[in-house]
């Protein structure tokens, strides 16, 4: 086996230098440099993460109790002088452009007109965003929202609104009628809720940062730290330099999973010897996860037969197994009955390496499993996630010190979102109680989530669309059939700090509301306001933004909907908009109110160094699932895919760069992959290139295969080798969106299933 730290294929495209580094430094300098960021920008890098500072708006990683003298990422910097760009998008610049125009420019190009400054409103006649107060802004949303049937609207999140602003988001809504609140969870991580929730009790991930001070293995499936969460690459340095052993399963060979110089370690940086993370790297086909570690498994269960065949004692946890989990006996009798040539073809992976990753798993202690999108976008992702959880309950790895299992989350605040209530799951929320304390009958029926809210504006049943932050026009999939769906609904409101490709796309009425960004002062009547944001721990965290407002006109997210709420909703003394506007520690006191257990004292806490933890009830070995037991689960399939491949069907893996976050693009480069000057390109491994007659350079189509009759094609596409399984290709989010059908979605949470879309490869002529 190759040395799973190192590029060897000279014929494909790679990064032969680490992650971190010099190159992780110049990203950052770069877009500095081109957003013209003002010199106090430097001063929110130097709070960024820290106690008492400001909580990065990027990925939802933990902020350190002790943080690092710079404790933040190439990403994360780069989001935070995003929002503190020099340049401003005025209603100058609105009136110089129809709506019509601006459709046909590129999204990077619409967010380097830089931050908007006044409240917009869409003006039909003239095809154009004209400037309008926030007075009247707010009414005229109010009375968009009173000409339609409540349950016709959707109350999207994106994931990065504050606990505060989520939660007077979430009241608002059911305050107005209904429980259409996805956000974009739904399009990532609703996997998680649903597959872990009913596993373990939890819908969250259950261990904490100080976990992997003490972990002797990790086992990596289907997330890249380099490019979506680089602080992570600090404790798996720390981990590997003690002893861990890291096992990754990914179809991509990235190199934030394989090599890590520290930009803080001034010996290391002089050296430029990087710390080697993967001790084995294991490509395995996309959706093949759960044969895997089906094979995985299988060796374990056979160490442990040979350990009792010499009188030695079981390697497994018995006294776990027998006290806390139901299913065992299912389980073992299916590892036992598949079959090893069936896990080696739906995993793509030898016996002997999996049989040696089984060997790394017995001899480990304490491990965690630590996992992102390539297990959760799959037609059968609850599946590869619950296969997940019955390897680390082998061996009690759940609920004890240094194990666990760890979905490592995207948006900031997107866990926390769901927390205090933004959730089209009516069971998820206390509704009881938010009658009471606020004096009206929240619904009870089942909202939308976001495949559903799409499914609703193609057939005309949504009327209405705000959204809390976001480009959700291009982050969905058949973004084809959508575009021209969404502009047919009643009305459409954004919540937004810079000009983006869904606010084009808008319904015959539209308002474009402009909102203060996280590192940026927010000023009420009694003073200097702070929110707080959870982590992918379960950690709160407070946050002060210091820097003054790229205008005078914007208004906070909280206050937004606050105005909105005042607007619309009949009088209540209860629903005390304008007291929780002017100081955010009251909508705190609600929120404790609501949810005591994890919230209580939440003023108290909020400033505590590494945030306080609101708990995890998998996390005390408490399972709150139907048999009051963590359950083992007997898979139907050896596949996640929904589609089989083979007969010139590839599986598409969409994938974002390391310049850019989510559908923000930075630039067009992605360093990490020796990727530049453009994204629209097909990685394909030399061997399929060969089968299928192409050269590099080559220009061709992908045209969807999923077996309906959409037509579905992305073309222009540049043949680009990369190291890649077979059967498998790559290409950029979002802008293979269009061959995601909307239907193709994991079963169980309905996340759109983007790791392995099925597609048939086209020579463009």
């Amino acid at each position: 086996m190759s040395d799973p730290n190192t590029d060897t294929d000279d014929e494909t495209v790679y990064y032969s230098g680490s992650s971190g580094g010099f190159g992780s430094v110049l990203g950052m300098a770069k877009v500095f440099a081109r957003e013209l960021s003002s010199p106090g920008t430097l001063d929110t890098l130097r709070r960024q993460n820290k106690p008492e500072g400001y909580m990065c708006s990027s990925c939802a990683w933990a902020k350190p109790p002790e943080p690092h003298a710079f404790e933040f990422c190439e990403n994360g910097a780069k989001a935070t002088i995003w929002d503190l760009t020099r340049d401003r998008c005025t209603p100058e610049f609105f009136a110089t452009h129809t709506v019509t125009e601006l459709r046909e420019w590129a999204d990077f190009d619409l967010e380097m007109q830089g931050r908007l400054t006044a409240p917009m409103r869409y003006d039909a006649a003239s095809d154009r965003y004209v400037e309008c107060g926030w007075d009247e802004a707010f009414t005229g949303i109010a009375a968009e929202l009173k000409g339609v049937d409540p349950k016709s609207v959707v109350f999207y999140a994106s994931g990065k609104a504050s606990l505060e602003t989520s939660y007077l988001y979430a009241l608002l809504a059911r305050a107005y009628g209904n429980n259409n609140l996805p956000d974009s969870s739904n399009m990532c991580h609703e996997t998680t809720s649903v597959a872990l929730k009913k596993v373990t009790g939890s819908p969250v991930g259950t261990c904490t940062l100080q976990d992997f001070d003490h972990c002797d293995a990790i086992f990596y499936f289907g997330q890249n730290p380099g490019t979506n969460s680089p602080r992570f690459l600090h404790p798996l340095q720390e981990a590997v330099k003690r002893g861990c052993k890291i096992i990754v399963f990914n179809p991509v060979k990235e190199v934030g999973l394989m090599r890590f110089i520290n930009p803080q370690n001034p010996i290391q940086m002089l050296s430029q010897k990087p710390t080697e993370l993967a001790h084995q790297y294991l490509q395995v086909r996309p959706g093949g996860d759960i044969a895997a570690i089906m094979g995985v498994v299988k060796r374990v269960l056979e160490r442990d037969d040979m350990a009792l065949a010499g009188g030695k004692p079981s390697i497994l946890d018995p006294s776990f197994i027998e006290q806390h989990t139901s299913g065992w006996e299912a389980f073992r009798d299916k590892a036992h009955e598949t079959d090893w040539a069936d896990i080696e073809e739906h995993s793509g992976l030898r016996r002997a390496d999996l049989e040696a990753a089984g060997d790394v798993y017995v001899g480990a202690e304490k491990v965690i499993a630590v996992y992102g999108m390539g297990l959760t976008q799959h037609v059968h992702g609850s599946q590869s996630i619950q296969m997940m959880v019955n390897l680390m309950l082998m061996r009690g790895n759940i609920g004890k010190k240094g194990a666990g299992v760890n979905p490592v989350r995207g948006h900031s605040n997107v866990q926390g979102q769901r927390t205090v209530g933004i959730s089209e799951k009516p069971e998820l929320v206390p509704l009881d109680k938010i009658q009471s304390q606020f004096g009206f009958d929240p619904p009870r029926d089942k909202g939308l989530t976001t495949v559903d809210a799409c499914d609703g504006i193609k057939d005309g049943s949504v009327q209405g669309f705000l959204s809390l932050g976001g480009n959700l026009v291009r982050a969905v999939p058949d973004r084809n059939t959508m575009e021209p769906a969404w502009q047919r609904l009643a009305f459409t409101v954004f919540v937004a700090t810079k000009l983006n490709r869904s606010h084009l796309i808008h319904g015959k009425a539209s308002y474009l509301l402009p909102c203060l960004a996280r590192p940026e002062e927010d000023v009420q009547a009694s003073g200097p306001q702070s929110v707080s944001i959870e982590d992918s721990f379960s950690h709160i965290y407070g946050s002060r933004g210091k820097r003054s407002p790229a205008a005078a006109t914007l208004k906070s997210e909280l206050a937004i909907i606050a105005g909105i709420a005042k607007a619309l909703l009949p009088v209540n003394p209860k629903l005390r908009w304008d007291a929780w506007t002017s100081d955010y520690a009251l909508v705190r006191d609600e929120i404790a109110e609501t949810y005591p257990e994890e919230f209580h004292d939440f003023n108290d806490r909020m400033w505590e160094a590494g945030g306080f933890y609101r708990g995890n009830s998998a996390h005390e070995r408490i399972w709150k699932t139907e048999s009051g037991k963590a359950e083992f689960t007997v898979p139907t399939v050896l596949s996640a895919v929904g589609v089989p491949g083979g007969n010139g069907r590839f599986h598409l893996i969409t994938m974002r760069s390391n310049d850019q976050f989510n559908t923000t693009i930075y630039g067009m480069d992605d360093r990490l992959r020796g990727i530049s000057g453009s994204r629209t390109v097909l990685l394909i491994n030399p061997r399929d290139m060969k089968l299928q007659g192409l050269n590099e350079g080559d220009v061709v189509a992908l045209v969807g295969d999923a077996g309906d009759d959409v037509h579905r094609e992305v073309a222009g596409l540049k043949v680009t080798p990369f190291d890649l399984p077979d059967g498998c290709i790559g290409g950029y989010y979002p802008e293979m969106n269009p061959l995601v059908p909307l239907w193709y979605h994991d079963k169980a949470s309905k996340t759109p299933a983007s790791k392995g879309v099925p597609v048939r490869i086209r020579r463009d002529m």
